[in-house]
């Protein structure tokens, strides 16, 4: 079989593979990333790339003009190599890690919140669940011939009271040479029990006095990302971050696709690997920066959905998307984290958040601990705004909890020029109602590209109150405007003409892309008032309302309100959290008592599948309109828009 070059710009990569092979395929085997949000089925048209010089067979789809093809535009995913290939990549189809690591900015009318360090110390919750002692044992001579390992536990006992220890037999094997090149001086370090009962395990030891250097590490395994963080034991401080793209997402953006993924061949141990290779990366990236040396650290905690997670750990997923829903373990028990692939050394402990059912995940119940619900007295609800929506209503006393899919729109999936948060996204916007022309606020104040989640939310909603769009997501045919226009059978609204955008065609949002946002954000209103049905409450019961995720922390509070994506409520009841899956583990790094207080949380936990909940189609149904059939349930914005209609009314 002959074998071709492919050559990838910009980033001037090059590989070789057989004649026929997919072209995405191929960007994968070069380590160069391709959007691609079906998972390679050619149904998104997300893919697209320009064929410089060579020859592929294929590539071609209803996503390209006649233009693009003439370009030499195709979709990698659809074109197969046929000769030695010359491939660029497009700013709109690559992949921008850099808006990952910038602080967020809290949106409009909304309180921002993190778990302050602070606010463990005082509750006495600092209680890290690894601890480094330091203990100098006297010598061995005759007639005090005792076993090193019972020296070092007689020592212990007498300085530190601790009772019930057990020892790794990594570090039994290690104790006799550390214990006589220190001079019997040494630092010992024990991984605390989580269960009261249970043994604390010796799982280091190391020569002098190393209790000041005592470090753990928080990740948040996500769909789309990955993030972690370096912490050190002394102070509580975290010392560095960093943020990269979970590498599954070339077989798929959302844990659907990536489940299906995972079912063929060697498709488990493929994503297994990429998501440990992501994992490796970020961790070598905090490390680095934070100025820790391997060796300095303690144990390792990670949170995610359950799909990330058994991917993860290499557990067979494909029973999560059938009926009844089954996933494999709820608790998983600790295990050294280079057993995994993880690259740390052998002693450190690895944490896994629990789950409480198939999409209801370890990232959630470590946002319930972290953000601190699950022992506070305000009625609470939690809501993590993603591809997949989680829900958590309750307080100190009983906690229900729920998971609706909204699809991939808040994400770019579904939106013809939908796009992550990276630079070009146009992320905020206004329009004038008088000449229906727009402002574009982009990422990085550049040409727009595309357009983000929180751009289509603040758009669409934008549209809807001056009256572009009605409550069915259609635009109005009558309106004097060459922004509104009807292109292959389909309407739409120009947000950036060629001249202007980023790329070389029109930024458009289409009556498609509306149609999809309002299915995504009817899913989560729906499940949000679901919920809160089934156990006796509405909106107004509620003492405040916890919005989690990296997304979530973005969008803006009123328009979110207006589009219907959130019960309306008073925005002083609203608090962002942002990553709470990050938050928890990094409390769970922090305090022993919320490990242990974790399978307490999640055995008062009642999970509900809405999907067999009657009263969840009718409440979808109602809100499938813009923002609601009912928009009595959105006082503020009835008020609003009957203003604005007056106003009009007064100009004509």
């Amino acid at each position: 079989m002959s074998k071709y070059k492919i050559h990838f710009l910009p980033h001037e990569r090059e590989v070789s593979v057989n004649e026929g092979e997919v072209l995405i395929a191929a960007a994968m085997d070069a380590g160069v990333h391709i959007n691609a949000s079906c998972g390679g089925e050619g149904v998104c048209g997300k893919c697209r790339v320009i064929i410089e010089r060579g020859e592929v067979e294929g590539g071609l789809s209803e996503f390209l003009s006649p233009e693009d093809i003439e370009k030499g535009y195709r979709l990698a995913c659809q074109a197969h190599v046929k000769s030695d290939i010359v491939v660029r990549i497009p700013t709109e189809s690559a992949i921008d890690t850099r808006v990952l690591n910038v602080a967020y900015s809290p949106r409009k009318t909304a309180r921002i919140h993190q778990t302050d360090l602070n606010e463990i110390k005082e509750k006495g919750l600092f209680v890290p669940p690894v601890e480094k002692v330091f203990v100098k044992l006297s010598e061995p001579v005759h007639g005090d011939n005792i076993a090193d390992v019972t020296r070092l536990i007689n020592q212990l006992r007498m300085e530190k009271e601790e009772h019930r220890l057990e020892f790794d037999l990594s570090v039994i094997r290690k104790i006799p040479d550390i214990l006589r090149d220190a001079g019997f001086a040494v630092t010992v370090t024990i991984a605390r029990a989580v269960r009261e009962e249970g043994k604390n395990r010796v799982i280091n030891i190391q020569p002098g006095d190393t209790t000041g250097r005592n470090f753990a590490i928080a990740i948040d395994i996500g769909t789309t990302t990955v993030f972690g963080e370096v912490i050190d034991l002394k102070t509580g401080a975290a010392l560095a971050g960093h943020g990269d793209f979970n590498g599954q997402i070339s077989f798929g953006e959302d844990v659907i696709s990536r489940i299906v993924f995972s079912e063929k061949g060697e498709g488990l141990v493929l994503l297994h690997e990429k998501i440990v290779s992501t994992i490796n990366h970020v961790i070598g990236r905090i490390i680095k920066e934070s100025g820790v040396a391997p060796d300095e650290i303690s144990t390792i905690t990670f949170a995610g959905n359950t799909t990330m997670t058994q991917l993860f750990l290499a557990v067979n997923p494909r029973y999560i998307r059938r009926a009844p829903y089954v996933p494999a373990a709820n608790l998983y028990p600790p295990f050294s984290a280079s057993e995994i692939g993880i690259d740390l050394p052998d002693h450190v402990i690895a944490l896994v958040y629990p789950q409480v059912s198939s999409y209801v995940g370890g990232d959630i119940v470590a946002g319930v601990m972290g953000s601190g619900m699950y022992h506070d007295q305000e009625l609470t609800l939690y809501i993590d705004i993603g591809t997949n929506a989680e829900i958590v209503i309750g307080n100190n006393e009983w906690l229900v909890c729920a998971a609706c899919s909204a699809g991939p729109a808040f994400e770019g999936g579904g939106i013809k020029f939908g796009m992550r948060a990276a630079r070009g996204a146009i992320e905020d916007f206004s329009i004038d109602p008088q000449t229906l022309e727009p402002m574009n606020i982009t990422i990085g104040r550049v040409r727009p590209m595309g357009i983000c989640g929180s751009g289509l939310i603040t758009a669409v909603a934008a549209m809807m109150e001056v009256g572009i769009i009605d409550s069915r997501g259609k635009f109005n045919r009558d309106l004097d405007t060459p922004r509104l226009r009807e292109h292959e059978g389909v309407w739409e609204y120009v947000l950036a003409w060629e001249n202007v955008s980023g790329i070389d065609r029109d930024v458009v949002l289409t009556e498609i892309d509306i149609d999809n946002l309002i299915r995504a954000k009817g899913a989560i209103y729906s499940g949000c008032m679901t919920l809160l049905a089934e156990v006796g409450l509405t909106i107004h019961d509620l003492d405040r309302i916890i919005i989690a995720g990296g997304f979530g922390s973005y969008i803006d509070l009123e328009k979110s309100m207006a589009i219907g994506l959130l019960p309306e409520t008073e925005a002083e009841k609203v608090i962002f959290i942002g990553n709470g899956s990050l938050m928890g583990a990094r409390m769970s790094s922090l305090s022993n008592h919320i490990r242990r207080d974790v399978g307490n949380t999640i055995s008062r936990m009642t999970n509900f599948e809405l999907s067999e909940t009657k009263s969840f189609m009718d409440n979808y149904i109602a809100a499938l309109f813009l923002p609601h059939t009912d928009l009595n349930l959105f006082p503020r914005l009835k008020a609003r828009m009957e203003a604005m209609r007056e106003v009009r009314g007064k100009g004509s």
